[in-house]
């Protein structure tokens, strides 16, 4: 039987009033053609209508590669429930996502949970379980005692409970049907049989396939390359025939954002310094040369999006990994790449140069058992209760992403970002610091908008270390609260530190530790 068919095709059987779910990571595995085909036969038919779309990730760019985006239609997206979502400009039309302005106006249902719990939750579909019960959480936004994920006003119905059970409190996420899954691989059989070696990730494609399929759904994949069947050994087909209904070649399918095929990121490879992307100067990169001194050989580390994944590519440029020592470290991120480098900006999520692959549900098993040890993640409000704050921030709601199973688990943190934000500029050089300009917002608060992870609580209650490292300071998280440890060269505690922020710290050493000259080096 041959499951090949045309994108129109594929989407023509999706009905209205169905869960059709699909995976992506940003720009990697995301099947934009069908997502595309999808959007393109409401706005011509008017039909499906009424879909609830889930994405246990940001699925695509939503630029060149739009993803969920397509599908940000009213009318034919009634529901949307994400791990995380995308809020880039297009610097071709300076606007926000579509999707973005739906949730503004209040225009669907739209629900953010922990990417940690959209993975994990599919397993339970799968099985045909009650629902994914987790501790991870707790005291987070996605607490019904506080937001329960709810992003807009429409989004009534409650999809988390908080539930008791042997005593304690969990947070449960009660399962429901998927109807309809459109994955990506890079390769397939005329069987459906669907192999990835020509993709950097998996994340959930296994899990989304056995999902649709525990409730008698459809699956849709899209691949870039048609092989004839017997060719692929059994350990690279990690997706099989009998899970896929119907198959659809897109040979122009890009890798990622702004990468049409690189090979590095599969591994086996040579590690090259010669073509790893610079950092440009800038509070970012001192921001990472800082936190590159906590990175240490052999503990396994993985980095959160941002300033925090320019620090093994500022390691890159001092050449901390030349003459092979890239295998002395063990860098990894949320969607399973291990060892190599992890890079940033669009190309955030693949390691270049990886020795191994998780898929999606096994990463997070792997960072909820706790062997990520050390952790680099960013922050977009820390306030004076010791809350941290990525997933919501006035008009952006990006959610957790991995953030709060991976801040909930490791022993060591450190929450990396600028200390101001919206038009902050600085000069670096042998003097140290310069604000020539101070940002209008600031990142430490006296309430955070949102609440992602309880950073206070963790060092009491269990024990983890945790720091905050900006372009100018850095502070210990404490019991008591923030203690500045560091301070920049050129910078004044009071006017630069302590009036930018709207609640003082617990304490100031009497003489700060003064940050490293060689950080501010342009």
């Amino acid at each position: 039987m041959n499951k090949f068919c045309s994108a129109e095709a594929a989407v023509a059987a999706i009905k209205s009033g169905q869960t059709v779910a699909s995976v992506g990571v940003i720009g990697w595995i995301t099947p934009d053609l069908i997502l595309k085909s999808l959007a393109a036969r409401y706005l011509s038919e008017g039909a499906p209508r009424d879909l609830t779309f889930y994405f246990p990730c940001g699925t695509g760019d939503g630029v060149g590669l739009r993803g969920m985006d397509h599908v940000a239609i009213e009318g034919l997206m009634k529901r949307i429930v994400s791990g995380s979502y995308i809020n880039p400009l297009n610097p071709a039309t300076g606007k926000r996502p579509e999707l973005m302005r739906l949730i503004r106006e209040n225009a669907i249902e739209a629900y953010s949970w922990p990417i940690g719990a959209s993975m994990q939750w599919l397993r339970e579909v799968a099985r045909r379980s009650p629902g994914y019960m987790t501790e991870i959480g707790l005291g987070c936004y996605i607490d019904p005692d506080q937001t329960g994920g709810r992003l807009t006003a429409r989004a009534t119905d409650s999809l988390v409970e908080k539930i008791q059970f042997r005593g304690k409190p969990y947070l449960f996420y009660p399962t429901w049907n998927i109807d309809v899954a459109i994955i990506r691989a890079g390769e397939a059989d005329d069987a459906g049989n669907l192999s990835f070696e020509s993709e950097a990730l998996m994340s959930s494609s296994l899990a989304l396939a056995l999902a649709a399929k525990a409730g008698g759904g459809l699956v849709i994949a899209q691949v870039s390359q048609r092989v004839a069947r017997g060719t692929r050994r059994a350990q690279a087909v990690r997706i099989p025939g009998a899970l896929v209904d119907h198959v659809v070649l897109d040979p122009k399918q890009m890798m990622t954002t702004e990468v049409e095929h690189d090979a590095a990121y599969l591994g086996g490879q040579p590690y090259d310094p010669s073509k790893i992307p610079g950092v440009p100067f800038g509070a970012d990169k001192i921001i990472a040369r800082r936190t590159a001194k906590e990175i240490r050989p052999g503990v396994v580390s993985i980095f959160g999006f941002g300033a925090a994944s320019d620090t093994p590519l500022v390691m890159a440029e001092q050449g901390a990994f030349d003459d092979g020592k890239i295998r002395d470290y063990a860098f990894t991120t949320e969607h399973g790449p291990f060892g190599g480098l992890v890079m940033s900006n669009w190309q955030f999520s693949a390691n270049r140069h990886p020795e191994a692959l998780l898929d999606g549900l096994a990463q997070f098993d792997f960072i909820d058992g706790g062997n990520c040890e050390f952790a680099a993640l960013a922050f977009a409000q820390f306030d004076s209760a010791g809350n941290v704050n990525v997933s919501k921030f006035g008009s952006f709601n990006p959610g957790a992403g991995g953030f709060i199973d991976i801040a909930h688990n490791a022993r060591e943190l450190v929450f990396t970002g600028t200390f101001t934000t919206a038009g902050l500029q600085i000069d670096g050089g042998s003097n140290g610091l310069r604000i020539t300009k101070e940002g209008k917002v600031r990142k430490f608060v006296n309430t955070a908008e949102q609440i992602t992870y309880p950073v206070r609580e963790g060092v009491i209650s269990r024990g983890q270390r945790a720091q905050i490292i900006t372009e100018r300071a850095v502070f210990e998280v404490t019991g008591e609260g923030l203690v500045l440890t560091e301070v920049a060269k050129g910078i004044d505690v009071r006017k630069d530190i302590l009036e930018q922020m709207e609640f003082s710290p617990a304490s100031v050493r009497d003489q700060p530790k003064v940050m490293d000259e060689a950080l501010f080096a342009t």
